[in-house]
């Protein structure tokens, strides 16, 4: 019998998903302005010490969990790979959008017999 929560866990997911690409992607390209000489004339060894951490400590890491969320959710409406769905609902987790990986995983759960 299937049911909606799979389909709902991986609507979330996505949506998630998209909102960390996007902020990780904001982050990257704000950083790299920074980088690039938006700063540089004026403040020289700021520009050099902000970009990099936040590039690579926050950009990059949701960019990464905002695929793999986005991945799972995919999963997840295909009912296919319920541990890739539950990693996705993992990645979603992130602070930003706790909420709603909450309710992915609890959804997943909840789901368990409809994967294959």
């Amino acid at each position: 019998m299937t049911t909606w929560k799979p389909p709902t866990a991986g609507v979330i997911e996505i949506v998630a998903g998209v909102l960390h690409i996007l902020v990780g992607a904001t982050t990257i390209l704000v950083a790299g302005g920074v980088a690039g000489g938006l700063c540089l004339a004026e403040f020289p060894l700021i520009s050099l010490m902000v970009p990099l951490p936040l590039i690579t400590g926050i950009g990059l890491p949701l960019l990464v969990l905002g695929t793999a969320s986005v991945v799972g959710g995919i999963s997840a409406l295909k009912r296919k790979r319920w541990g890739l769905a539950l990693a996705g609902g993992i990645c979603a987790l992130v602070p930003l959008q706790a909420l709603l990986g909450v309710l992915a995983i609890v959804f997943l759960a909840m789901s368990r017999a409809e994967f294959e």
